[in-house]
């Protein structure tokens, strides 16, 4: 006992011995890395701060003779206090974490601990400033620590944003007409390209398509700035997002639709608008009601992450089998898009990231460009064959053939341009009354809340993108009750879908470093007035099917990567969350597919890629009521609804603490009272607060 207590002391004293012989890193002034090489060669420093998480031991950090350099001690030496912070908001909290050679690096992936770049002092007051926390100490002096989660963290440009310009910033007009612009071309994909699908396929003309896809850039301009004012007031675009896309294709494929031969469009139209605005009313109850504040405690991370990922996955079936028409179309627009988004990313010219902001928009014209050098060096003429001729009048074998792919490819096969007005201005109620049925309403009040989780994490993304405190909850329920009020107005108008945020927000905000929401309302403005020129609509209906086939499969494989990004406010490297999202995921595109396999007279009529929605009234259920069999078939369906249920029931039964589960951390009445400017971001403007006063539940 003796000799070993000698031992240590001698250790002790030789670690004391050596740290007094480290001399401090003195620069010389010019910054030269050598200077610092040859310091650390010469006191046997070794930088552990490289973001990895992993099992490393502790001996790699230590000088030669076991003396912990970075934590100032001896190899078993001492503890020193480090300061713990929570995922998402960062709230310090300060535990005894005794670093040593004995310190287990394993359990990484039970607590999965964020990861300091810098040792924080004990009792450190936090402040966070532009996407990372500064820390001061004591003396008063602040260092900047950079929070990252194990297997949650992106690349450094992501993981601490920027923003060029802030939510209530105004930079000039001619700044915001172009930052306006940019906001809307980042979206141009999720805004136009619903009607290219689902125009076709309620029997509508190609002037149809064009009247529609002007409507729906005035219903978007003008919910998106009622969203601006009195929603969340957060920089974010309103639209007819693809999660309405799988329930209108459903009611469209339903029997009595089938065989309609005139007026068929119209028909289905007004069917789609009843159902849209009985669901705007029960999404505008909840919301204003106050209630959706309850049902934020069942919605975090790990429901919203495969629920958001189901609504991109549902349409593989459409994909590629449209864009496969035309394969020398569909995948240079594939791979260019991937191109300028992915390798060309980090791009500059002018200090914009030209093709990363704008890869859709620049490819499509590319591409589109390319497909009319293509027709008119006559690819795609056929020896007796017009495209102008409908295939129900073709005599000859040969022609009917080639008649899908002369539709699909060649760029003048639709007659938009010359059908469509130059002044058009879209009204309520154009294509007739709506009309109500219960069991379409029963399918689209169930749909408008799988659209509430997508948007509720649409704004938590956001409000971390732009380095704002999360809204309160109060202020999430007032903008899910507007965006239901936003969808009663896409309703009367006949846009095919509700209003909602779109998923691809956070992303535009992300990467365009642009907050503000006046940028977004000029941009809003812009897009009404195109809505008023027919024309604009004539030349977006015009593309090419396999060419927006092609574009669409990107789109929605971005829904699903930004809807498995939200896992990062979790502990990704815990067996619970992943499990629950692995096993939502699988029901959710399993299930669906057992109740689409019951259609074998179906197979006959629709076309392949139409099949999966048509399982409403030729799905397993059979119950005597046919309104019920019809409403059950038709949800369990539908990928996104079964992923929701799974992944809710999951989430909120199986145990897990609140860090585990990266639980939504809403700001509340005590963030307020200490902080009264934390919110202003999100406050309406004082005429409206002063009447809206007496709504507490809305944070008015």
């Amino acid at each position: 006992m003796d000799r070993g207590s000698t031992s240590e002391s001698t250790n002790k004293q030789k670690g004391k011995k050596l740290r007094s012989k480290i001399e401090p890193f003195v620069p010389q002034g010019d910054h030269n890395a050598r200077d610092l090489r040859s310091w650390a060669k010469r006191t046997g420093f070794v930088s552990i701060f490289s973001g990895e998480v992993g099992s490393s031991s502790v001996r790699d950090r230590s000088g030669p003779h076991g003396v912990d350099l970075e934590s100032g001690g001896g190899g078993g030496g001492g503890g020193l206090e480090k300061s713990e912070v929570e995922p998402v908001v960062g709230r310090g909290v300060n535990r005894r974490v005794e670093i040593g050679p004995e310190l287990n690096r394993d359990r990484v992936e039970n607590e999965a601990e964020p990861i300091l770049s810098d040792h924080v002092e004990p009792e450190l007051n936090r402040e966070r400033r532009n996407g990372v926390f500064e820390t001061s100490g004591g003396g008063g002096d602040k260092e900047v620590v950079d929070v990252k989660y194990p297997g949650g963290g992106g690349d450094g440009e992501e993981s601490l944003p920027e923003m060029k310009c802030g939510v209530r910033d105004n930079p000039g007009l001619v700044p915001l007409l172009y930052y306006g612009m940019q906001h809307y071309l980042s979206l141009a994909g999720s805004l136009i390209f619903v009607p290219l699908i689902i125009v076709p396929a309620m029997g509508g003309t190609d002037k149809d398509t064009a009247t529609v896809i002007s409507t729906i850039m005035l219903v978007s301009g003008l919910t998106t700035i009622l969203h601006s004012y009195f929603g969340t007031r957060l920089p974010l675009v309103q639209g007819s997002s693809f999660v309405f896309l799988a329930p209108a294709l459903v009611i469209i494929n339903a029997h009595e639709y089938r065989n309609l031969s005139e007026n068929k469009f119209r028909h289905i139209m007004r069917e789609l608008q009843g159902a849209i605005i009985v669901s705007s009313i029960f999404q505008c109850v909840i919301g204003f009601s106050g209630l959706m504040s309850l049902l934020l405690r069942l919605i975090n991370p790990v429901v919203v992450a495969p629920t958001i990922g189901a609504v991109g996955l549902a349409f593989f079936s459409y994909g590629f089998p449209q864009a496969g028409t035309c394969v020398e179309i569909s995948v240079p627009q594939i791979l260019l898009v991937l191109v300028f988004s992915l390798y060309l990313r980090g791009v500059s010219i002018l200090g914009n990231r030209v093709f990363h902001i704008y890869a859709v928009p620049l490819s499509v014209v590319i591409v589109w460009v390319y497909a009319f050098f293509l027709t008119a060096g006559g690819a795609y003429n056929y020896k007796g064959c017009s495209p102008d001729i409908p295939i129900s009048n073709m005599l000859t074998d040969s022609c009917i053939k080639h008649a899908y792919t002369m539709k699909h490819c060649r760029t003048d096969a639709s007659n938009a341009w010359d059908t469509a007005d130059w002044i058009r201005i879209p009204y309520p109620l154009q294509w007739g009354i709506p009309v109500f049925h219960l069991r379409t309403s029963v399918i689209m009040i169930v749909v408008s809340l799988v659209a509430s989780v997508d948007s509720v994490g649409t704004y938590y993304s956001t409000s971390m993108h732009i380095n704002a405190k999360p809204p309160t909850r109060g202020i999430v329920s007032r903008g899910i009750g507007l965006e239901g009020l936003c969808s009663v107005l896409a309703g009367l108008w006949g846009t095919g879908g509700g209003s909602t945020t779109l998923t691809e927000n956070a992303h535009t905000v992300a990467i365009t470093k642009i907050a503000s929401r006046r940028a977004v309302e000029v941009g809003a403005v812009i897009l009404i007035v195109f809505s008023f020129v027919g024309k604009v609509g004539a030349i977006l209906a015009s593309i090419p099917q396999a060419l927006a086939a092609s574009l669409l499969c990107f789109v929605w494989a971005l829904v699903v990567a930004l809807g498995l990004s939200t896992l990062r406010y979790t502990h990704t490297s815990s067996f619970r969350n992943i499990m629950i999202v692995g096993v939502s995921l699988f029901i959710g595109l399993s299930l669906p597919t057992y109740f689409q396999q019951y259609q074998p007279e179906t197979a006959l009529i629709l076309p392949g890629y139409f099949i999966p929605y048509s399982a409403a009234q030729d799905g397993p259920i059979h119950s005597g009521n046919k309104q019920f069999d019809f409403i059950m078939n038709a949800l369990l369906s539908m990928n996104m609804v079964v992923t929701l249920l799974v992944a809710t029931i999951l989430d909120n039964t199986v145990p897990g603490s609140q860090q585990e589960r990266g639980v939504y951390r809403w700001s509340t009445s005590d963030d307020l009272s200490s902080d009264p400017a934390s919110l202003d971001d999100y406050k309406l403007p004082s005429k409206v607060s002063s009447v809206f006063r007496w709504a507490k539940c809305l944070d008015a």
